[in-house]
């Protein structure tokens, strides 16, 4: 007798609208379900250029394509034609895009129904623990279940890869490991001795400010940004386009300008420096990962609703001192009075080491919540 089991099937959903940040939790989800669970993934993507470039292996114009054994789809428009046999086990709507009609009529053609998921944005605000898990009947006897990432045991925690750990560990106590993966972009040995940044934020970030200050301290400080971001501040600081490669020296600061890397680099990348400027929602969780002090730019919504969240993840923090909060309320335009950037910046590089360490404690605690991946999949398994 054959008790071979057929593989699960999934179907996420993704449409691109915080540049990279969307397709990177998208990619990550999808990767980790693959290698991690073995199941069988079609990630339906809106916009494969954002998608290319963190993963170059994307091929912009196919309507689909194999990478690895994850399916990519080009989710062109809400038409098309489905039968209930194009419908996966589970299907997944990343942050409530909609799903074609005809996607979800098949779901309800097809027996049993699939479980299907809404995986919301990243909050610590505390409402999210009451919506985690939540059923909202649809038509067609259809149900859709609320999953929220969080960062308690009540929500779905974060994502995280099961060897990610061992990985970071393995390459911060290799100095030649560092070392080679940053001479790769053209670091110095003077340069690896200085304050190692990354920054990775939005365009409206008082980059600039920060820029003079820094190259105006008594402290070496090697700026390390991906092409295209703070632009304005990056070039006007160079004195030319702000290309990957060009770099220039005034004062104490070195400001390098990355290419845009994919995942597994930015990892490197962020495990690599002393400290990282992070944005949105994927490079944020990255940071808490790497065991580094971080400031996170969040993305901005309208009526700074965005203030609200980000003063809830500041409360829930545990590796966070007095001037890493002012440091990130000032960074975000969250604070009333005028924000002098030397005296801020003294304050919090003075803590930056009691942060490191504290953010072990903090990484420790999040890996209790178990990640994302698994959680999701156990859910489902629940609702089936």
């Amino acid at each position: 007798m054959n008790h071979h089991k057929t593989q699960t099937s999934l179907a996420l959903f993704c449409k691109v609208v915080d540049n990279f940040g969307d397709i990177g939790i998208c990619w990550r989800l999808a990767r980790q379900l693959e290698q991690e669970h073995g199941i069988a993934v079609t990630l339906w993507v809106d916009d494969l250029r954002s998608f290319q470039r963190i993963c170059p292996e994307i091929s912009v114009d196919s309507e689909i394509q194999q990478i690895g054994t994850v399916t990519v789809r080009h989710w062109r428009d809400q038409d098309g034609a489905f039968t209930a046999a194009d419908v996966a086990d589970i299907v997944i709507e990343f942050f409530a895009c909609d799903i074609p009609p005809a996607y979800i009529a098949a779901m309800a053609e097809r027996t049993p129904h699939p479980v299907w998921l809404n995986l919301e944005g990243l909050s610590a605000e505390e409402w999210v623990e009451g919506c985690h898990a939540l059923p909202s009947p649809q038509s067609r006897s259809l149900t859709k279940y609320f999953f929220f990432p969080g960062f308690t045991g009540k929500t779905g925690g974060l994502l995280r890869e099961s060897g990610l750990e061992q990985q970071r560990q393995a390459f911060q106590q290799d100095a030649t490991a560092v070392a080679s993966f940053l001479s790769q972009f053209g670091v110095t040995p003077a340069e690896m001795a200085s304050l190692k940044v990354s920054l990775f934020c939005y365009p409206q970030a008082p980059v600039s400010a920060l820029f003079d200050v820094w190259q105006n301290g008594g402290k070496a400080i090697t700026c390390l940004v991906p092409e295209g971001v703070a632009a304005e501040a990056v070039e006007k600081f160079l004195g030319r386009a702000a290309q990957a490669g060009a770099t220039a020296s005034r004062g104490a600061l070195t400001v390098r300008v990355l290419p845009f890397i994919p995942q597994p680099d930015y990892d490197k990348l962020l495990w690599a420096c002393d400290l990282n400027f992070v944005r949105g929602e994927d490079s944020f969780v990255r940071a808490q990962w790497a065991d580094k002090p971080f400031i996170w730019h969040i993305y901005p919504q309208d009526e700074d609703l965005h203030h609200v969240k980000l003063n809830a993840f500041l409360e829930r923090y545990t590796a966070t001192t007095e001037s890493l909060s002012e440091f990130s309320l000032s960074w975000n335009e969250a604070t009333k009075q005028a924000v002098d950037w030397a005296a801020i910046w003294a304050l919090f590089e003075a803590d930056m080491q009691k942060i490191a360490i504290m953010s072990t404690d903090w990484q420790h605690q999040m890996g209790e919540n178990g990640d994302l991946t698994s959680n999701l999949l156990k859910f489902a398994e629940t609702v089936r």
